[in-house]
């Protein structure tokens, strides 16, 4: 498993964001909700998820963003 600079996966630092008040947050919440969603999910897991429920494409710039804020933590 990919983890950050802090050693979490993706999908651990991902619940974290849900008080954020931005896309992030939004999308901490909506991944938080789906009974799939794991705490080791990887970026690609959660696109996989997101393609398969029709998601629009804010959504995915949200997981974009995501990722790089993921992958920069320190």
């Amino acid at each position: 498993m990919q983890t950050n600079e802090l050693g979490e996966g993706f999908g651990e630092w991902l619940v974290k964001q849900v008080k954020r008040d931005d896309w992030i947050g939004t999308l901490a919440k909506s991944a938080k909700a789906d009974f799939r969603f794991r705490a080791n999910s990887t970026p690609d897991d959660l696109r996989k998820r997101l393609q398969e429920a029709g998601a629009e494409g804010d959504t995915f710039e949200a997981l974009d963003d995501a990722e790089v804020e993921w992958l920069s933590a320190e």
